[in-house]
């Protein structure tokens, strides 16, 4: 038989090399945390250009107040959404959790689209896009989502997701709806067919490629 304390030893060495282990953070803190970082720029982009010309067009066309509050709703849930599947034993379907915000994002978004189109009101200090000009906001949205995203598939990493792929899109769905979020302190453009898709095209785009790189991340964790 073999000796209890070779078993006794081998215990104590495997004991001996083991790490302590960090606990987690709640997602609310988690998510408090990106949210601050995307709160920072927020204060930059102010500082350049002012709360005059969002608050005018707020004011005169409240479509486009709601659509910015309806991506600001999404980004916050979006990314509440995605700590929270990280932790293990929740359920698949916090990933609907940001639908509400997202629904209000796009219909006020094509109401404002409707109210150009029939009645030819523009919002106040804007013009229509062109598809030059739209490409512009498709660079900005895609150009801001790139470190947000970052950012949070790093804060996510050390979670070790069950369900990366589907945290990887709402890690894009955050990023993407925090970046229009951000652009609309300085869009001087109304809503429009053109720049609606657009828009549309820029969160397809941060979406399907955290779906594809940040899954692949998230999955070797």
């Amino acid at each position: 038989m073999s000796d209890p304390r070779s078993y006794e030893a081998l215990i104590d060495r495997l004991g001996a090399e083991l790490v302590p282990v960090r606990r987690l953070r709640p997602p609310s803190l988690r998510t408090l945390g990106w949210l601050l970082v995307v709160a920072a720029i927020a204060v930059v982009l102010l500082m350049h250009y002012g709360t005059g010309g969002m608050l005018k067009r707020f004011a005169g066309t409240p479509d486009l107040a709601w659509a910015g509050m309806g991506a600001v709703i999404t980004a916050i849930s979006a990314a509440w959404a995605a700590f929270a599947l990280s932790v293990p034993g929740r359920r698949a379907a916090w990933a609907w959790l940001p639908l509400p915000g997202a629904l209000l994002w796009i219909g006020a978004s094509g109401l404002g689209c409707l109210r150009q189109t029939v009645s030819h009101v523009l919002a106040p200090g804007t013009q229509i896009s062109t598809m030059h000009q739209s490409a512009d906001c498709l660079v900005f949205i895609v150009g801001f989502s790139v470190p947000l995203s970052a950012l949070m598939v790093f804060l996510l990493r050390r979670a070790y997701p069950l369900r990366p792929v589907l945290t990887a899109v709402l890690v894009g769905l955050a990023s993407a709806a925090a970046s229009a979020s951000l652009l609309e302190i300085c869009h001087s453009y109304d809503a429009a067919a053109t720049d609606l898709l657009t828009h549309a095209a820029a969160v397809v785009l941060v979406v399907a490629v955290n779906a594809a790189m940040g899954g692949r991340l998230l999955s070797k964790a």
